[in-house]
């Protein structure tokens, strides 16, 4: 709905009712990914696409239906050999489509996500899908530390499954990702879909989180790589032009040719609390100027290159400038889990380990080692009280 929520919030907002055709799932040669959008006024009036034409005629008067109904529709869309004036797609692929109507004033958790959406604020719609019919269209939108709407009225669920659903739409949130997730009705991960599961589409609507890399040498093309992989929007920074060339780092986003602390400063409007630092200059010269502004910014993960040596060498020098033990605290150093590596790619691979157990809150220590939960945000969602259905 990203691409099209001006023209949602102006319906919104003028209190003019309408319904959102979303792709939920695609197949084979599908023409558009999960998340685009078709939406439709009272009125007739038409935005957005789902297939590129396709089956806009067939989704177009499902969103009618939807609007006068006030029903959502989850429908199938292939292509048929049997039946030359079937609706389908000439590609051969599969589209899953879920329309839902929207009432402005009706719905407090798509009140809050179209109205987020619009303005860029990071959320995450939670959107039930397939399950009990009393489930069907029920809608949370989760953002970074609240959420609007509430599974609790449909019958057959529990709060279990409410915590558990807005910690899956936060991970996948904080991922930038778009996807369906599985869940039990007492909240727990299936597989895939069975009696008493319900199926949630959740959409991400967050520009991709960003990893800085800061020094230009051979351990930081590995790191690049990976950032990329996790689905970071990857900037490599260093102050010696030499080093810094898109040649050397072609996956990077981009390459910047400036001293580090310069560049940081230059950025602090676009940080937020999913932004990654990896510093792998190990040069106190530009270390410790970059260091000193990271570790007070509200970001997500500051981590540091080094031996022991640079590491304790390092916290002196950061103590000399003024940061308190807290803050110096904040820094993962030397970067990375201890798993023993040497070449590039295997440091690359420690890296990205920490940051995601950093994130998630894992252990570190090997899932065979336990017995808890495997996913650490879920255990620490149902062990946090509920929050009420009109969070704000």
């Amino acid at each position: 709905m990203q691409d099209i929520a001006e023209q949602l919030l102006a319906w919104h907002s003028s209190g003019r009712s309408f319904a959102v055709a979303t792709v939920v799932g695609v197949s084979g040669s599908a023409p558009r990914d999960p998340g685009a959008a078709l939406a439709v006024d009272a009125a007739g009036e038409a935005i957005g696409s789902v297939s590129g034409g396709c089956v806009e005629g067939a989704v177009y008067e499902l969103c009618q239906e939807a609007v006068t109904s006030g029903t959502p529709v989850l429908e199938r869309f292939g292509f048929s050999d049997e039946d030359a004036f079937a609706v389908g797609l000439t590609c051969g692929g599969v589209l899953d489509v879920f329309v839902q109507p929207v009432v402005p004033g009706a719905d407090a958790a798509l009140d809050a996500g179209i109205t987020y959406i619009a303005s860029g604020t990071p959320v995450a719609l939670a959107r039930a899908i397939a399950g009990p019919a009393g489930l069907i269209g029920a809608t949370v939108a989760v953002t970074a530390d609240t959420h609007h709407g509430s599974l609790s009225p449909a019958p057959s669920t529990t709060g279990a499954l409410e915590r558990a659903v807005v910690a899956e739409a936060r991970a996948m949130l904080e991922a930038g990702r778009t996807g369906q997730v599985v869940l039990g009705l007492d909240g727990r991960p299936c597989d895939d879909e069975q009696q008493g599961t319900v199926t949630f589409f959740v959409e991400a609507y967050v520009p991709a989180p960003r990893m800085l890399v800061f020094g230009a040498i051979d351990f930081a093309a590995a790191v690049v790589r990976i950032g990329k992989f996790l689905g970071y929007r990857v900037t490599v920074c260093d102050a010696r032009p030499v080093f810094a060339t898109e040649r050397r780092f072609p996956e990077a986003d981009e390459v910047v040719v400036d001293w580090p602390h310069r560049y940081l400063d230059s950025q602090l409007s676009a940080l937020d609390g999913r932004t990654v630092l990896c510093v792998l200059t190990h040069d106190a010269k530009f270390d410790i100027p970059l260091l000193e502004r990271a570790l007070r910014l509200p970001v997500g993960y500051v981590g540091a290159m080094g031996s022991r040596k640079t590491h304790r060498d390092r916290n002196a020098r950061l103590r000399e400038v003024g940061l308190t033990d807290a803050e110096i605290g904040r820094l993962r150093s030397p970067i990375g889990l201890d798993l023993g590596a040497r070449t590039p790619e295997e440091t690359a691979v420690s890296v990205a380990a920490e940051i995601v157990a950093h994130r998630r809150g894992g252990s570190c220590l090997p899932l065979s080692a336990g017995d808890g939960p495997i996913h650490h945000d879920l255990a620490r969602a149902a062990a946090a009280p509920a929050a009420p259905a009109s969070a704000a």
